[in-house]
């Protein structure tokens, strides 16, 4: 034996595990949409609920991933622990697969023409070459996820071609001879290597790679391995539990436990029934047997099947004994607590879950800011300090949703590199920031009302009219941005655009209109001065929406951005047909709110859409 063959033997262990990353990951940025989609159908059903598990598990090829995600979905109020429980056990024995896939190595050299394409020494350099196409030359959707998969797969396979080529040749010095007979004589030691291995590489499907790769040394017995097989179990949950136990609430970290509860459960099962079947002679045609790859991963396969049959009927007792260990936490202090808890780190390997949580975040924000702003236009009429008590109050929640939406964005930023996930997130990072100047701006229409009020002053009859008018336009703004932003809805997004210029119109006439009410000595000049800054933060008020409606524009129109400055030039300047519809009949209706009938039969059969404003104000409305 000599230090090469050790660094064989390890640097063929870090290409199978740099492989087996590459590939997960890959997998699971590619189909995180639909994995979303699947896992919020689950339902009551525990054999819906095991198939899932099963399959979103053999697709991202990590057991552990998909109970963290599941973890994380429980805190977010998405699933329930009942719900998650079959997932759990899908998760157990969708993880086998991997093994299935590695048991390739045991495929003859010597066999038909077509078999040797699925032999390793075939599948790594096919594999590794379609992934570089699809990464420097196909240019398709999501091409740079499959690459990445691709690739990942090749690396994985030639990493084990290395490191059964390194036990090839370290078997030949009796090492592989001595350390297998120490197994052979302790099930323990096996149990405890298998565990340690697993909870070291925090991967059981890797620890099961590697215990098959060592299978090519010809002196593995399934006495020694059946032991490590079910310490891997042990080790493997330990490690999931750890990870949804962090920073989370009870709900998620009954997941880890009942994970770790049904591997216990699934560890004396498997063991006690070897000990039976080795009483009753039922495993002396095996025992002694030597193992190779395939052997390996069926006995895994069969562990956790039969396993999973036997105790899916005991999961409401899993469930129960999680709530005693895990005793529920206080009430939530806050309204928003379950939107924070969507925005888990747990969903940073599945892109399409994470910006799910930065919607409903968004989605809060916004939510939170219609309402303050509609409660802060009724206070400039009749004021209520509970009332601007309960909008300083949500002011503050927003605030508070900004910084974990940008704080989440951040550290989410570096696991996105599909170029669909990317441009949702350079959206989510002006709209947080539009989201929260709309709660900035209806906090500062509440404090005019409050320093009006503190002054024992109101506003005159006039400028209230005027006032209600106008929040009933902000109001449409507000049932357009919510659209736009919610259904990505473009048509809601360019309906913005118009009525925004019909409230940058109206606030210039109305700024008008109140200097000839303070001049005529109809409005106190304190309240006058509170009447114009709330003019101006209902202008900003709409720019905000504006902005929003942009935003999704890009979006769907990626480029547009590039010119935007022309593309909305265009539109004030009367260039596009619909912009110019919405705006003159929107402007119409509201001159006739604000003046009458007189005030609208003015603006008819004006053309041009930029002159509606100055023929209006020559006409003295």
């Amino acid at each position: 034996m000599s230090i090469f063959n050790l660094l064989s033997l390890f640097g063929g262990l870090a290409l199978f595990l740099y492989g087996m990353r590459l590939m997960g990951d890959g997998l699971k940025e590619s189909s995180s949409g639909a994995l979303k989609l699947a896992m919020e159908k689950v339902t009551n059903n525990p054999i819906k609920a095991f198939l899932l598990g099963l399959g979103v598990t053999a697709l991202i090829q990590s057991s552990t991933a998909t109970i963290v995600i599941t973890s994380g979905l429980v805190a977010a109020g998405i699933l329930t622990l009942h719900q998650s429980l079959g997932i759990i056990v899908g998760a157990n024995v969708g993880t086998t697969v991997t093994g299935q896939i590695i048991r390739l190595l045991d495929l003859d050299s010597g066999a038909a023409g077509w078999l040797q394409l699925f032999q390793p020494s075939s599948l790594a350099p096919i594999a590794l070459i379609i992934g570089i196409l699809f990464i420097m030359a196909i240019k398709v959707k999501n091409a740079k996820s499959i690459g990445n998969i691709a690739i990942g797969f090749g690396i994985l396979f030639t990493g084990l071609m290395n490191m059964t080529g390194a036990v090839d040749t370290l078997s030949s010095n009796g090492v592989f001879d001595s350390m297998f007979l120490q197994l052979d004589k302790s099930p323990v030691l096996g149990y405890l290597v298998g565990a340690a291995v697993a909870f070291v590489l925090q991967s059981s499907s890797a620890t099961i790679g590697i215990l098959q790769a060592f299978s090519a040394a010809g002196g593995l017995t399934f006495r020694a391995v059946y032991a490590v097989i079910v310490g891997v179990y042990l080790g493997d949950c330990v490690t999931t539990a750890i990870v949804c136990w962090i920073g989370a609430k009870a709900e998620s970290r009954r997941v880890g436990i009942v994970n770790v509860l049904y591997n216990i459960g699934k560890s004396i099962l498997v063991l006690a029934a070897v000990a039976i079947l080795k009483q009753t002679g039922a495993l002396d045609g095996i025992w002694n047997s030597i193992v190779n790859s395939g052997i390996i991963a069926n006995t895994n396969t069969i562990f956790n099947l039969v396993s999973a049959l036997i105790l899916l009927p005991t999961l409401g007792i899993l469930e129960k004994m999680s709530c005693r260990l895990v005793p529920d936490e206080p009430a939530e202090e806050s309204k928003y607590d379950a939107v924070i808890e969507e925005m888990n780190p747990v969903f940073f390997s599945t892109p399409a879950l994470a910006l799910r949580g930065v919607y409903s975040a968004l989605m809060a924000m916004f939510y939170g800011a219609e309402a303050n702003i509609n409660a802060a236009f009724d206070l400039m009429s009749n004021y209520d300090q509970k009332v601007f008590d309960e909008i300083h109050k949500e002011e503050e929640n927003i605030d508070m949703l900004a910084d974990a939406v940008s704080n989440y964005l951040v550290a989410l930023s570096g696991h996105l590199y599909e170029d669909s996930h990317l441009l949702i997130l350079n959206e989510y990072y002006k709209i947080v920031t539009e989201f929260e100047r709309l709660g900035d701006h209806a906090m500062n229409v509440a404090e005019h009302a409050s320093d009006l009020a503190d002054k024992n002053m109101r506003l005159s009859d006039e400028a209230v009219h005027d006032l209600n008018i106008l929040k009933e336009l902000i109001g449409e703004i507000l049932a357009d941005t919510e659209q736009a932003f919610k259904r990505r809805d473009l048509d809601a997004a360019k309906h913005i655009e118009p009525l925004e210029e019909v409230v940058d119109d109206m606030i210039n006439d109305l700024k008008t209109r109140h200097m000839k009410r303070l001049i005529d000595k109809r409005c106190n000049t304190y309240a006058g001065t509170k009447f114009m800054d709330t003019l101006t933060d209902i202008e900003r008020i709409s720019d905000t929406c504006s902005d929003v409606g942009l935003a999704t524009v890009t979006r769907v129109s990626p480029a547009i951005e590039n010119h935007l400055h022309d593309y909305v030039s265009d539109l004030h300047a009367g260039r596009d047909a619909n912009f110019n519809k919405v705006y003159r009949t929107t402007h119409e209706r509201y001159a006739a709110k604000l003046y009458g009938e007189e005030g609208r039969e003015k603006l008819l059969g004006e053309e041009d859409p930029a002159e509606i404003l100055r023929a209006g104000e020559h006409a003295g409305i």
